[in-house]
């Protein structure tokens, strides 16, 4: 034996493996290399994070930590297991035999192997949100024998499959000490919901009081509603009706609050619990109207106006009002209200605010406006009217009766100049004075809105649009300090790309622009400036998370994550499941996770945020697809995949309440009519989900649109409202150039979809470069 093999051998006996072995271990370069072949992030001169080689990311400088036997066992499993997620990710969206299949074979090629362990797990919770809980038994059972850092899981989900199938006794003995043995397990009060159930199934209440008593916090339905159940097993039918009480006061909207109200009514003979005061009821029916459950607020409304005394009952018959409306049953708040008594100043405003809602919903535009008239008369400091003077000034603007429009807006602004809706306002008053030819009147207003509202949503329209009535009055440094302004602090918002391109037209060098009232726009505040941490690599939550996410487990790596995050401080963690998500193609959970993470992120500039955050924010998934159908149609690629951000955050399966479906959000006759233009044969509606079909179609539609109207700015319009819609705002009004129809559109959805689209596009060519 040489010297060679002597090394090897020593490094099998002591469990020291070559550093190659695990040195890309939790990065994207150990990720199969055939996932997302055609994306340009491959060809970047500057690497996000989580892209560098594994070989330059963890080249040794200094003496490595010793790894832990566990984390040691849960790399190895990460790299045996790599190339299981596209089977996993199949099998868990769709659940097909053939995806089964396909997992169980992974399974049984590796059944010695941990690797093996994970595809049974994931073939186990498959068969969980199947509801096929016996079929879970075997493959959960199977997972057993080698799960090792996820043995958690496996037993949890053992033990729900037992439960679900009768078999209580195997219940019991599967989750027993669960969280003796599993002590940093994140499913323990998971676990502890179906041990609980197992034990009153053994008439064993009081264990299952004593479990469920020590979960309470944070407040969790299922523990509650369970908690009661337990207590009436035992016979402590007082502490059983409280926990039932709370349950359907305070968690309306789960399902459990029904059955906590079926178990009150049951208990209420042998009970001393105080019946429901009216104060009570009334708080459940708010949450219910809060969740949107308005048609169930109306009842609960409706039943409890009787008990009240004549004084509370205004509010709670407006409530119920508002509640009717909401339900689309307008007529019907309309008489409530009709014969309202007895009403105090602000009950009155409030009634008639709510009967101007109603005609509003009845299409009754005049009697609307009667009704704003009288609580001018009546309330004209009241926050009714204020609410009443934007709709006013909306039903005006829609009839194209533009200076009662401006009369609207105006009397709201200076009503309320404090109020949440003033800003708004103001603009548009001021927006439509400059459509109505008064440039020296806009002027004014668009410096008034700086002054004003120098914070507010509507300042970078304003500081544009008054940068370009600088110029046409040949102010070249007025309208440069608009656009340097702009450029600058808003630096990737639409206006901000205009604006640099009006500033091509201005002679570079000399002393930078200054307009004074341009110095009221606070900055942004980048003290909280991301860095770009290394994920850590040692520990274990990290680790187990890159685990389930080779087994397509997307949810459950990220809960490992967000609770490694509470241990391992720095900005690590948003980048880190960001690259799970992609992993996993959830696209859209990827750009609304770093949304959330950095919400000002169009005002920065590239270098003020770590590369991997802006790749998360604009990916390019489908990339050889949009390119292939954008270049058929002559359309740029970032164009339409800015589109496809906008509508579906590339989710291949969204579909809306329209029924508008897949990545570019097609309806069913659209889809067909363009497959026959396109002879598509034997399409069906179904293939719209399939991304390659739906950008096919797609892309052809929305040439249609550029061809129609000659312009990107017509087109986009007309993708979210409609031909007609679009024809009709252009022959309303004479543009003297896209921008100005875009910021005219009279729907707000409309206008800053189109806005938003064209924003990104930009922002998709600073960070890849030509297409």
């Amino acid at each position: 034996m040489n010297c060679r093999r002597l090394l090897l051998v020593f490094c099998l006996l002591t469990g020291v493996f070559l550093y190659s072995s695990d040195a890309g271990f939790g990065q994207a370069s150990s990720i199969s290399t055939t996932e997302q072949k055609s994306s340009p992030r491959q060809i970047q001169k500057k690497p996000s994070t989580h892209q560098k080689s594994s070989a330059t990311k963890y080249r040794p400088t200094k003496r490595r930590k010793k790894v832990s036997p566990r984390i040691r066992r849960i790399r190895q499993a990460f790299v045996a297991s790599a190339n299981l997620r596209p089977m996993a990710r199949q099998l868990l969206q769709n659940r097909t035999p053939a995806a089964y299949g396909g997992v169980e074979a992974y399974a049984r090629r590796h059944a010695n192997q941990d690797a093996g362990a994970l595809a049974w797990l994931v073939v186990g919770y498959a068969r969980i949100l199947d509801h096929d809980y016996a079929k879970a038994l075997v493959p959960l059972t199977r997972a057993k024998v080698h799960a090792g850092e996820l043995g958690d899981y496996v037993t949890y989900y053992l033990g729900t499959a037992y439960m679900q199938t009768g078999r209580t006794a195997e219940a019991i003995a599967t989750l027993n000490h669960f969280e003796t043995k599993y002590p940093d397990s994140l499913v323990v009060r998971d676990a502890h919901v179906i041990y609980a159930n197992a034990l009153l199934e053994d008439h064993r209440p009081q264990e299952a009081v004593a479990l469920l008593e020590q979960d309470r916090e944070p407040v969790r339905v299922d523990v509650e509603w369970n908690l009661g159940r337990a207590y009436e097993a035992a016979g402590d039918t007082a502490k059983a009706a409280t926990v039932f009480r709370n349950v359907y006061l305070s968690m309306p909207l789960a399902g459990e609050a029904d059955l906590a109200a079926a178990e009150l009514k049951k208990l209420g003979p042998s009970t001393s619990v105080a019946p429901l005061s009216a104060e009570e009821r009334k708080g459940r029916a708010d949450l219910l109207a809060k969740g949107r459950r308005y048609a169930d607020a109306a009842r609960e409304y409706h039943d409890l106006i009787n008990e009240l005394n004549p004084a509370e009952r205004p509010d709670v018959i407006m409530a119920m009002a508002g509640a009717q409306m909401r339900s689309g049953h307008a007529q019907d708040a309309k008489h409530l209200l009709e014969s309202l008594p007895g009403l105090n100043d602000d009950q009155s405003a409030q009634r008639l605010y709510l009967l101007g809602e109603a005609a509003r919903a009845s299409d009754d535009d005049n009697g609307f406006l009667s009704v704003v008239g009288q609580l001018r008369q009546q309330s004209p400091a009241s926050r009714w009217l204020e609410q009443a003077l934007l709709s006013e000034g909306n039903i005006y603007l829609l009839r194209r009766d533009y200076d009662h429009a401006i009369d609207a807006y105006r009397e709201l602004q200076q009503r309320f100049p404090n109020g949440g809706r003033a800003s708004y306002a103001h603009w548009k008053a001021a927006w439509l004075t400059l459509r109505q030819g008064r440039k020296d009147e806009a002027k004014k207003e668009f410096e008034e809105q700086i002054a004003l509202y120098p914070a507010s949503n509507e300042v970078p329209a304003a500081v544009y649009w008054r940068g370009r009535l600088a110029e046409d009055d040949g102010d070249a440094t007025k309208a440069q300090a608009c656009f340097q302004k702009l450029s600058d602090r808003f630096r990737n918002y639409y206006y901000a790309d205009l604006a640099r391109k009006e500033l091509k037209k201005f002679p570079d060098g000399g002393d930078p622009p200054d307009y004074a009232l341009l110095d009221k726009i606070p900055g942004i505040d980048l003290n909280q400036k991301i860095a770009e941490d290394e994920t850590p690599a040692d520990n274990l939550r990290v680790q187990k998370a890159s685990l389930l996410s080779n087994g397509a487990l997307v949810d459950l790596a990220a809960r490992e994550l967000q609770a490694a995050a509470e241990d391992e401080k720095g900005a690590w963690v948003t980048p880190e499941t960001a690259r799970i998500f992609e992993q996993n193609q959830l696209y859209n959970r990827e750009i609304e996770l770093v949304k959330h993470a950095v919400p000002n992120y169009f005002a920065l500039d590239l270098p003020a945020l770590p590369r991997a955050y802006w790749e998360a924010l604009f990916p390019l998934p489908y990339w050889t697809d949009v390119k292939r159908f954008s270049a058929r149609n002559e359309l740029d690629p970032y164009l339409v995949v800015s589109l496809i951000r906008q509508e579906s955050e590339f989710n291949p399966g969204a579909v809306s309440i329209k029924n508008a479906v897949g990545l570019m959000q097609l309806l069913p006759k659209t889809g067909k009519l363009v497959a026959k233009e396109e002879k598509m044969r034997h399409f069906r509606t179904n293939q719209l989900l399939t991304p390659s079909v739906n950008l096919q179609l797609g892309t052809k539609y929305f040439r249609t649109k550029v061809q129609r109207f000659g312009s990107f700015e017509y087109a986009l319009a007309a993708y979210n409202a409609g031909d007609d819609r679009v024809k009709d705002w252009l022959s309303a009004g004479n543009f003297r150039d896209p921008e100005e129809f875009v910021e005219s559109i009279p729907f707000t959805e409309t206008r800053e979809y189109v806005q938003a689209i064209l924003r990104n596009a930009s922002v998709y060519r600073q960070l890849y470069g030509t297409p």
